[in-house]
Order: C-alpha cells, then sequence, then structure tokens
C-alpha cells in the first residue's frame, strides 16, 4: 500500500495548509494549534528526494547527475526550478503572516 502524503495546498483557494493537532502516538497527548509546515515538507515527495539525494552526495551536482543517470546541466536546472518553488512557498508563508 502506498504510503499516504500530507497535502500542503488548499484544494479550494491553492493557499497554505497549515497544522492544526499533533498527537503522540506512544502515550496520546495532544497539541492543537495553528503552525506552518516547515518548507521543505511542502514540497512534493520527488523535490524532497532531490534534496536528500542531494545532500547525500555532498553537494556535488556532477555525483547527482550520476545517481539520476542525466547530465549535469539537467541537475543543474532542476536544481534551480527548487529553488525557485522554495522562494515562491516562502513568499507565500510571509504574505499569510501579515
Amino acid at each position: 500500500m502506498a504510503q499516504k502524503t500530507l497535502p500542503t495546498i488548499c484544494p479550494s483557494c491553492q493557499g497554505i495548509l497549515k497544522v492544526q493537532r499533533l498527537t503522540c502516538t506512544s502515550c496520546g497527548t495532544s497539541v492543537e494549534g495553528s503552525y506552518n509546515l516547515p518548507i521543505l515538507g511542502q514540497l512534493s515527495g520527488d523535490d524532497q528526494d532531490f534534496i536528500l539525494k542531494l545532500i547525500r552526495a555532498s553537494g556535488s551536482l556532477k555525483e547527482l547527475a550520476g545517481l539520476y543517470g542525466i547530465s549535469y546541466p539537467t541537475v543543474r536546472n532542476r536544481l534551480d526550478s527548487l529553488i525557485e518553488k522554495i522562494a515562491l512557498i516562502k513568499e507565500k508563508i510571509e504574505k499569510q503572516e501579515d
């Protein structure tokens, strides 16, 4: 069975969803409030995997290209796209905090 992924974008208005409740799986204690998801947690699973592989490759785009079996420029373009996504997420969070 595929693992469920946490939705991060509102299906109605495309706004950023927030966490309202956290519950301990050991004792059942719950914490309620309105919490932003971490920026990296708001990325797609594929983007998160890319970042993890980049870290495991010690930031080497050449090594990452080898892991994916794609060219260095393709990896560089994907990283640039990811940097833009992160900037947009950060911008949305800042607008919601105003």
